[in-house]
Formats: structure tokens, C-alpha cells, sequence
């Protein structure tokens, strides 16, 4: 049996080495840990950018013998920098990580508008309620003086050539002549002026029969002037405000063809279907030969 003097002894040695070992525990760590971890740190970048293999070695290493006051100083000093380089480097990987994810966004949010804004097209096509036409007269076409020669339209070809008729009708009517003077603009390549003397015609008499005429006119000067979603829109009003118009057909045409210029030839096949399950036989045949070279164009199935 041991003596209590020794076990008092042996007691009051443990409680002396237990601040001893904590303070220990305390300490900072050494320039040996520090580049441990530092090369843990360092593959774990590697694996990440290097993922099929890490690069050539290329840090040099000191060859003195034995350590010194300047080699101590050294290593520390490298230690420093190699840290603020894992902290840059951190702090770049977070940044660009960053700058992915709001490019991922944007381009996201691209996606979602542009198919919003086809989906509201579409709607605006399904809404033209496919009405039957009413019998109307024989159609008249859009008149021109006798000396006036066509001029070719960025569009397509002109339609329907003058009859002897609208002279007289003109000069009996001021409303055939205004409309008529609007026609004369267009067909001489003025179209902003042709824009602005049609829809003062259509303001000025909005019952006349020319109405369908000069809406018509109207969307397709600013189809030759290069304002194709302008067009597209004037082409729609008038096929669904007035579809037994005698120009309602060519404003369905054209608003396919607008919408061709748009880059949506899907759209504009459905506006050619349209035509054809509205109008059907009662298509001119100028119109209809017009038509079939568009679906061809647009590969229409």
C-alpha cells in the first residue's frame, strides 16, 4: 500500500502539467503546419482547376544545410504570400461564381421575355375569330393614273391593275379622290406621305368603301419602308375589324408576310392558313399565286 505522501505528491504533479499542456494546446502553429495545410488547401484548388491532372511542379526549394535566422524569416515571408494568394484566389472564384450565375439569369430572363412576347403574338392570331365572308360586289382595284407606272415594292408585286372606272368614280366622289391621291403617293414611293394622306382619308370619310382599301395601303407602305411590326400590327387591325372588307384578304397576306420579315415564319404560316379556311375560292387568283410563292418561302408544310 502506497504512502499518502506519495499520493499527494503524484497529485500536485498532474495539476502542474495540466496548464502546461493547455498553454501548449494554445501556442500558434508551427511553419510546419502551416505549409501542411497550405498544401492540403493548394491540391484541393488543383483538383478543382487541374480536374484530368495537376501541372508541372515548379517551386524551387532552398538547399542550405541547415536552418538559420534568414531562412526562417524567408519561410515565413512565403507563407504570408502564398496566403494572401489563397485568399485572392478565393476571392476571385467567389466573384466569378457570381458573375455566372447573374449571366445565367440574364440569359434566362432573355428566354422568358421573347417567348412571352411570341405567346401574345400567337394569342393576337387566334383572337381573328375566322368569320365567313359575306357576298360583296365584284372587287374594284386600287386606282392609278393612266401615266403612272408601277414602281417594284420591297414587298412584293403590285396587285390588282387599275379599271377605266375610277376616273369618273373620282371625280364624282371626294372621297375616291382622296383615297386616290394616297394611292398615287405610294405607288411614287412617298410613303410617309402616303400614310399621312390615308389615314386622314379613313378619319375624313370612315364610311366610305375605300376604308378597307387605304388600311390596307396603309400597312403596306410601312412594310416598304422597312417597319415590319408596324405593318404586321395596321394588317391585323384591318382583317379584324372589318374580315368581309374587300381588302380584308390581302391584309391576311400581308400581315404573313410581315411577320416573315420578323423572322417568324411559323406565324406567318398560320396567317396563310387562315386565309385559305376564311376565303378559300373567293381568293383572287393574283393573290392566291402570291400566296402559294409565300408559303413556299416561309416552307409551310
Amino acid at each position: 500500500m502506497k504512502s499518502p505522501l506519495i499520493l499527494a505528491f503524484a497529485a500536485c504533479a498532474a495539476l502542474a502539467l495540466v496548464p502546461s499542456t493547455a498553454s501548449a494546446q494554445r501556442q500558434p502553429p508551427t511553419p510546419d503546419q502551416r505549409l501542411e495545410r497550405l498544401e492540403k488547401q493548394m491540391q484541393q484548388v488543383q483538383r478543382q482547376v487541374f480536374p484530368k491532372g495537376r501541372p508541372a511542379d515548379t517551386a524551387g526549394f532552398s538547399d542550405e544545410p541547415a536552418a538559420t535566422q534568414s531562412s526562417v524569416v524567408t519561410l515565413d515571408q512565403r507563407l504570408d504570400a502564398l496566403e494572401r494568394q489563397m485568399t485572392d484566389m478565393l476571392r476571385q472564384t467567389e466573384e466569378n461564381g457570381n458573375r455566372l450565375r447573374n449571366l445565367e439569369t440574364g440569359i434566362g430572363q432573355m428566354k422568358t421575355d421573347q417567348e412571352q412576347r411570341i405567346q401574345a403574338l400567337e394569342q393576337r392570331m387566334n383572337a381573328a375569330a375566322p368569320l365567313a365572308p359575306v357576298e360583296t360586289s365584284p372587287t374594284q382595284p386600287e386606282p392609278a393614273t393612266p401615266s403612272a407606272k408601277p414602281k417594284p415594292s420591297t414587298s412584293s408585286k403590285r396587285t390588282a391593275p387599275p379599271d377605266a372606272s375610277t376616273a369618273t368614280a373620282a371625280a364624282s366622289d371626294p372621297g375616291e379622290e382622296a383615297y386616290a391621291e394616297g394611292f398615287r403617293l405610294w405607288e411614287a414611293g412617298n410613303y410617309d406621305q402616303a400614310i399621312t394622306a390615308l389615314r386622314a382619308f379613313t378619319s375624313a370619310y370612315p364610311k366610305h368603301r375605300r376604308v378597307t382599301y387605304a388600311n390596307n395601303l396603309i400597312g403596306r407602305a410601312l412594310l416598304d419602308k422597312g417597319d415590319a411590326r408596324a405593318a404586321a400590327e395596321a394588317m391585323l387591325s384591318n382583317y379584324r375589324n372589318n374580315p368581309a372588307g374587300e381588302r380584308a384578304p390581302d391584309s391576311l397576306f400581308y400581315l404573313g408576310q410581315a411577320l416573315t420579315k420578323l423572322g417568324q415564319a411559323r406565324q406567318a404560316c398560320k396567317a396563310y392558313a387562315e386565309l385559305d379556311a376564311v376565303y378559300g375560292a373567293k381568293i383572287r387568283p393574283d393573290l392566291k399565286k402570291l400566296e402559294n410563292d409565300a408559303k413556299a418561302q416561309a416552307q409551310c408544310s
